[in-house]
């Protein structure tokens, strides 16, 4: 037998070793947006999978492995590159559809318990008889409390098809036995645009919390909605709004951007340069508007605030925005997971790239970005704020910033005089949520009397409320520090009452509270009211 001959079958086992592993855990593994991944027999991941599962002392669960290495691997990239196991595949999606299929509540999970903190209006839940304060602690007859009760398994257990049925367990205040209810899931709308009102008598108000399938339509109603109160300005607020899908945001910023202005742009290695252009059709294209944001608005809503900004088409209001300016294109796997690989950068009008800068790999100043501008005194002073990119100019010639999210026009700081150690400990450790939580509970029958938040209002008034959570806080080891309650007493009172609002009337009750007396509202409506809606100079308060 020739030399060649005798190689042939180790040279043939070794192929098919090599194409099984290949083939089980990369090109068979890719569904939807397909890649052809060639790899020689050289390739040193594949080896390393082939000679673990083969030598290793103990037996080794190779996907496993995968799954727990494909995250780790793709963060070596960017930030912003990542995997999502089939698992928390649709919970990470729910958020930007326009509905998913559920139950139809709003939950807290508290001493191990689930606890309904509201029931969404004329969903399945509300249909079956479900309160908000039950407490669920059966699903289908097991037993649904514990330390390993976690948001990812109810979602788990309570999400399902549409027309599927759940049997709930219901501990109900003022009743001994447990209380069963069947709810046949439905479909859950999931609203982008969270609150819709007049400010005043010309201004109309629209907040939207993510950029999702449906926002732009949602954003059509909401304007409708305003124009039966004969509306003549208008403010769009993106604040904490984490972005979503690019599409979403060029149609929003058509509406308001005359024709042909250009309004983003995206360009990577590998993805050609694509423009978005505004078509002329948009119904909004000069009324006054001012678009708020601060350092929780990323991407898509940053997306919206550069067209504006870059086109002196209105004023951005607030403090410095998150910086994300990377574009993730998602590629499914056939086992339900996927990932979200970085494949370009996206550009404002002026040609800034809004991305704030980072280091491959693990970047611990990256993740701790918002914590050290706080801790340098961007929240609290415009002078405080570093850009790192170029400047850029406006059609108008105004200087923008690149490198690290959108610089507004108009800087509204937070007012600090009432921090202190107190408040921190008291909004950071949870305490303030669990309080008004258990108050909440506590005072349902006689809280659900107010209907509309002045009457609410007035009666939290009455009740004393920071000394109740004072104490309580108190009880739960926040020790009481009179002097420091008392320097903090408007900060503490507003949360509160603005908690134990959002849990009896919903999220646009305690937006509309809150934006009573918020700095950042207050100086647009008399920005408005000054005839100053459209940039003026940079300003700071």
């Amino acid at each position: 037998m020739d030399k060649q001959n005798r190689f042939s079958p180790l040279w043939l086992a070794l192929s098919a070793v090599v194409g099984i592993f290949i083939g089980n855990f990369y090109a068979n593994q890719f569904g939807g947006n397909r890649l052809n991944i060639i790899n020689s027999g050289t390739n040193k991941l594949n080896n390393l999978l082939h000679i673990v599962d083969d030598q290793y002392v103990d037996t080794v669960n190779v996907p496993d492995l995968v799954e727990k290495a494909m995250p780790q691997l793709l963060s070596e990239l960017d930030p912003h590159s990542v995997y999502i196991s089939a698992k928390d595949k649709q919970m990470a999606e729910d958020d930007l559809r326009g509905s998913f299929s559920g139950v139809g509540i709003e939950f807290v999970i508290r001493k191990d318990t689930l606890r309904v903190q509201n029931v969404i209006k004329n969903g399945p839940s509300e249909r079956a008889g479900v309160l908000a304060g039950d407490k669920i602690v059966e699903v289908d007859d097991s037993s649904f409390v514990g330390s390993e009760l976690t948001n990812e398994e109810a979602m788990h257990r309570l999400k399902g098809p549409k027309d599927t049925k759940v049997k709930l367990g219901i501990v109900r205040r003022g009743e001994k036995d447990l209380h069963y209810i069947t709810v046949t899931r439905g479909e859950i709308p999931m609203k982008s645009v969270n609150a819709v009102y007049m400010l005043d008598e010309t201004t109309g108000y629209i907040r939207i919390k993510n950029f999702g399938e449906n926002t732009y339509p949602e954003l059509l109603v909401a304007l409708a909605e305003l124009s039966q109160s004969d509306f003549g300005n208008l403010v769009i607020d993106l604040r904490g709004n984490t972005g979503g899908y690019l599409g979403s945001a060029v149609q929003i910023a058509n509406e308001f951007l005359p024709k042909n202005k250009l309004i983003v742009y995206t360009e990577g290695r590998r993805s050609p340069r694509q423009d978005y252009f505004s078509d002329g059709r948009g119904t909004y294209q000069k009324i006054p508007l001012v678009v708020l944001i601060d350092e929780g608005s990323a991407s898509a809503s940053e997306i919206l605030a550069g067209a504006i900004q870059d086109n002196d088409r209105g004023t951005i209001i607030g403090r410095r925005s998150f910086g994300k300016g990377l574009v993730q294109q998602p590629i499914e796997f056939n086992d339900g997971s996927l990932m979200r690989l970085t494949i370009a950068r996206y550009y404002s009008p002026s040609g800034r790239c809004i991305q704030k800068p980072y280091t491959s790999g693990q970047d611990k100043n990256y993740e701790e970005d918002l914590m050290i501008r706080y801790q340098h005194g961007e929240f609290f002073s415009q002078d405080s704020i570093k850009h790192t990119g170029p400047e850029y100019k406006t059609s108008n010639g105004r200087i923008v910033y690149g490198g690290g999210g959108i610089t507004p026009d108009i800087f509204v700081g937070e007012d600090t005089t009432a921090y202190t150690s107190y408040y921190k400990e008291a909004t950071m450790s949870g305490l303030v949520l669990q309080f008004c939580y258990d108050y909440t509970d506590d005072h349902r029958e006689e809280l659900s009397k107010y209907t509309d938040v002045p009457s609410l209002e007035k009666y939290l008034k009455r009740q004393n409320i920071v000394d109740k959570f004072a104490s309580y806080a108190d009880r739960q080891g926040l020790k009481r520090r009179n002097l420091l309650i008392q320097r903090s007493y408007n900060l503490l009172y507003r949360f509160l009452v603005s908690r134990i609002i959002y849990n009896i009337l919903d999220e646009q009750p305690w937006i509309e509270y809150l934006n009573a007396d918020d700095p950042a509202i207050i100086r647009t409506l008399k920005l408005f009211k000054d005839g100053e809606a459209f940039p003026q100079p940079p300003t700071a308060e």
